[in-house]
């Protein structure tokens, strides 16, 4: 019988459900999404429920898709978006039919309640949690017990996004280091919860899940989970891992100074090395590995590609009515445009930081502009500055993670923004490196979940199989007269970085 493995990819806009064979290749997939609601400022809700249903829909599609015996499906592995704190009862019940996702940063209150009386930068140190601290699991919590306490009261374990999916699976309440790396007290060197830091935060030990290897076969489907999905209960469930370390497997970021790009709603560049990258002013957001004795660093913007989408919305209405009457990509039509544009876009330049500062910034107040506008500009030069502007808000990253450690010669691009030409042109020109294309592409945290299973299970020995899975598809070199180009803009956007940072301080203050 060939064993196959099915890989859930639980993201922030929807779940992907995969199917591999055994030798890692994948088979089918399919998507189905679900919403976010925004009930309040800075609040940032999903429905557990919904998590699941789009797993079971998923799923099932998939089995039609691929015309797979259900009974070759051996086991599962599982990567959810980060940050999650899911509250279930001591019963097992879900406590609250909305949760806060990642990017929630009600918890400010709490965040500086805690950092009345404990060091900030020494909570950083410790936990690598480089983010907003608001975002961070154990400050959710603290949210709880200040305005739900009856909640809170009621409290078993607070879990994260793909740990709710693998309880509704085996009823097991568990998670594994990854994603328990970015619950705001996990001590990265020692990999472990810190209990220093629980007691700080005054916190019940007991109110955080149980810590399994992210290979670990933490159960099979029950009974019920597998009518609901169309699998059978002999289905192998491995603990699985958070997103930015899946990802990391699936792209190849899994031995020292490896690098990769990851290009989707929010957009990072991730280092996969031995010791984690911490630096208390930049403050890189760190998650330990999957892969045992390893950690993924990183530095994002957190509206990557989520700008590119506003530029597509807001200003490029004619190609998404063009693209739905043809059938075709809104935005292979904006790149097309941008494409009229010269290197530069005649000195336009896009800061992108639409959806705020991050650490390593002078201000989280920083927010987006052009810069540079004038009469002469056509819409092709303000699409291709978007682009540029993304590029070089993470070249900003790229910088100050070389200041930090040896990096990889090359870059590995994976998400929906790698399927550009020209936009790859502008990363391999901005970045000064050689930017890879291959096969796996949006596929890579699908395949980082696949690997554990396949691993956990004993189907595969280690990891080292992944690398010739990646088949290289384009390897596009920088062209130097653009790096040098760049480099000069790249002075003008961090002048400009600081001074709209300013602009946005004053702002917050009318």
């Amino acid at each position: 019988m060939e064993q196959k493995i099915i890989a859930w990819d639980l993201g922030t806009g929807g779940n992907k459900a995969s199917l591999y064979d055994s030798d890692g290749n994948c088979i089918a997939a399919a998507f189905m999404s679900y919403n976010t609601t925004y009930p309040a400022h800075g609040w940032h809700e999903q429905k557990p429920e919904d998590w699941w249903e789009a797993i079971v829909k998923s799923t099932r599609l998939l089995l039609e898709k691929a015309k797979v015996d259900k009974n070759d499906i051996t086991c599962c592995g599982i990567s959810g978006h980060s940050l999650g704190a899911v509250p279930v009862g001591r019963d097992g019940t879900l406590l609250r039919e909305f949760t806060p996702i990642w990017s929630d940063g009600r918890a400010t209150k709490q965040v500086a309640d805690v950092f009345e009386n404990y060091s900030e930068e020494k909570w950083y140190m410790t936990t690598g949690n480089g983010f907003t601290p608001a975002f961070y699991s154990a400050f959710k919590i603290l949210w709880y017990q200040d305005n739900e306490p009856e909640v809170y009261r009621n409290i078993g374990k607070v879990i994260g996004t793909k740990d709710y999916i693998n309880y509704k699976l085996t009823g097991r309440l568990c998670t594994d280091p990854s994603y328990a790396s970015g619950s705001g007290v996990w001590d990265l060197e020692n990999w472990r919860y810190s209990s220093g830091l629980i007691a700080a935060m005054g916190l019940p030990e007991e109110i955080f899940p149980e810590v399994v290897a992210s290979t670990d076969v933490i159960g099979q489907i029950s009974q019920e989970a597998a009518d609901e999905l169309g699998l059978t209960t002999k289905v192998n469930v491995v603990a699985g891992g958070v997103d930015n370390s899946c990802m990391a497997l699936g792209a190849k970021a899994f031995k020292e100074g490896r690098v990769y790009n990851s290009l989707g709603s929010s957009s990072w560049i991730a280092v996969s090395s031995q010791k984690p990258l911490l630096e208390a002013n930049s403050r890189p957001y760190v998650f330990t590995h999957v892969v045992p004795g390893y950690f993924a660093s990183a530095l994002c913007l957190t509206a990557g590609g989520t700008c590119f989408r506003w530029m597509r919305d807001q200003m490029c209405r004619e190609f998404v009515e063009e693209a739905e009457r043809t059938g075709s990509d809104a935005y292979d039509l904006m790149t097309q445009e941008a494409a009229k544009s010269p290197v530069g876009a005649g000195k336009l330049l896009f800061n992108p930081s639409l959806g705020g500062g991050m650490p390593m910034d002078k201000s989280y107040n920083l927010r987006g502009a052009f810069m540079g506008l004038d009469l002469i500009h056509t819409r092709a030069d303000v699409i291709r500055a978007s682009m540029e502007g993304i590029s070089m808000g993470l070249r900003a990253c790229l910088d100050k993670l070389r200041e930090l450690t040896d990096i990889a010669d090359e870059m590995l691009l994976v998400g929906g923004g790698s399927k550009s030409p020209l936009w790859r042109q502008i990363y391999a020109d901005v970045y000064k490196m050689h930017v890879l294309k291959s096969n796996i592409d949006e596929q890579a945290a699908a395949l980082g979940a696949a690997a554990c299973a396949a691993v956990g299970t004993g189907i595969w020995s280690d990891f080292d199989k992944i690398d010739s899975l990646h088949k290289i598809e384009e390897d596009v070199a920088p062209i130097p007269e653009n790096m040098a180009y760049y480099d000069k803009m790249m002075k003008v956007y961090h002048k400009a970085s600081d001074s709209l940072s300013d602009l946005g301080d004053m702002l917050m203050e009318i």
